[in-house]
C-alpha cells in the first residue's frame, strides 16, 4: 500500500513542559501509516521558514516520509498550543499569522506526475484543499477526516468525491451514530465511519453496521489517537483485510499512541 498525504503540519506546544511536537492531521497519518507497514509514503504541505518547520521535515524523513513535492513559504508554522488534562489533551488557541492559516496548495502538473505513484489520498478538513477534492478523485480513491464537520452544506460540497470518511462525535449515543452515517452515505460517502471516544468506532458501508469497541489503555497522551487510527484502518483496507479486522487493528494501534507523548514523539525545545 502506498499512501499520499496531502495538507497540513503544525508543531503542537506542550505550554507546561515547554516541549513541542511536530503534528497535523496530514502528517500524523503519514508518520503512522509508514509505521503500520505501508510500502511508502508521501507526504505535501506548506512548510513556513523557521526553525520549527526544519525539525518538522528532518523528523518526518527519520521516519521514512517523502516530502519532495512541499512547498515553503515565508511565514511562521502554526504553533497550537496543548494542555494535559488527565492524560488527555486539550487545545489552546495558538498564533493565527501562520503559514498553515494564510496558504493553500494548488494541485499542478507536477504534483499530479508524482500523486499517480501512490494507490490512495489521505486529507482532511484542516488542509484548505475543497476546492481541489474532485480533480484528487480522478486519480486516486481519497479519504477525509472530516473531525467535528458535520453540516449539510460542508457534506454536499465534499463527501461525493470521498471514498473513506472519518468522523468525531464522542456525544452520538448508538442511534444518532446511526442515523449520521446513514445520511452521510446517501450524500455520497462510500465507507463512512465516527469514532466516538470511549464509547468505541461505529462504521458504515451502506450495507452493514461495524461496531469497534475501544482497547483502553491508561492513556499518557491521546494526542494524534485519531490520526493513528485512521491510518491503521487505511493501511489495512488497502492490503485487503476486511472493514472488523482493519477496525481492530485501527483501535489497538490507537490504543499504543496514548503511550506516546504527542503524536508520535521527536520532542524539541520551545
Amino acid at each position: 500500500m502506498k499512501l499520499i498525504c496531502i495538507g497540513d503540519n503544525v508543531v503542537d506546544c506542550y505550554l507546561d513542559d515547554g516541549i513541542y511536537y511536530p503534528g497535523g492531521n496530514a502528517v500524523n497519518v503519514a508518520v503512522n501509516a509508514k509505521k503500520d507497514g505501508a510500502e511508502k509514503v508521501g507526504y505535501i504541505g506548506v512548510f513556513g521558514d523557521d526553525e520549527e518547520a526544519e525539525n518538522i521535515i528532518r523528523d518526518l524523513h527519520l521516519e521514512g516520509v517523502d516530502t519532495t513535492r512541499s512547498r515553503r513559504v515565508y511565514a511562521p508554522s502554526a504553533h497550537p498550543g496543548v494542555k494535559l488534562v488527565n492524560g488527555d489533551r486539550v487545545f489552546v488557541k495558538g498564533l493565527r499569522d501562520t503559514c498553515q492559516h494564510l496558504f493553500s496548495i494548488r494541485i499542478v502538473d507536477e504534483d499530479i506526475s508524482v500523486i499517480k505513484d501512490y494507490d490512495l489520498i489521505h486529507t482532511s478538513c484542516f488542509s484548505n484543499l475543497e476546492y481541489e477534492l474532485s480533480s484528487l478523485s480522478k486519480l486516486l480513491d481519497v479519504s477525509f477526516d472530516y473531525s467535528e464537520r458535520m453540516d449539510d452544506e460542508y457534506l454536499e460540497r465534499t463527501i461525493k468525491y470521498v471514498k473513506y470518511a472519518f468522523f468525531s462525535a464522542s456525544d452520538f449515543s448508538d442511534e444518532e451514530a446511526r442515523a449520521f452515517l446513514r445520511h452521510a452515505h446517501e450524500m455520497g460517502g462510500t465507507v463512512i465511519g465516527v469514532t466516538r471516544g470511549s464509547k468505541g468506532a461505529l462504521f458504515y458501508d451502506g450495507k452493514d453496521y461495524y461496531a469497534q469497541p475501544v482497547k483502553f489503555v491508561p492513556p499518557v497522551d491521546t494526542m494524534g489517537a485519531g490520526d493513528s487510527f485512521i491510518a491503521g484502518f487505511l493501511v489495512k483496507i488497502a492490503d485487503g483485510a476486511s472493514i472488523p479486522d482493519a477496525l481492530d487493528y485501527a483501535a489497538s494501534v490507537s490504543a499504543q499512541t496514548c503511550l506516546v507523548h504527542g503524536g508520535w514523539g521527536h520532542p524539541h525545545k520551545l
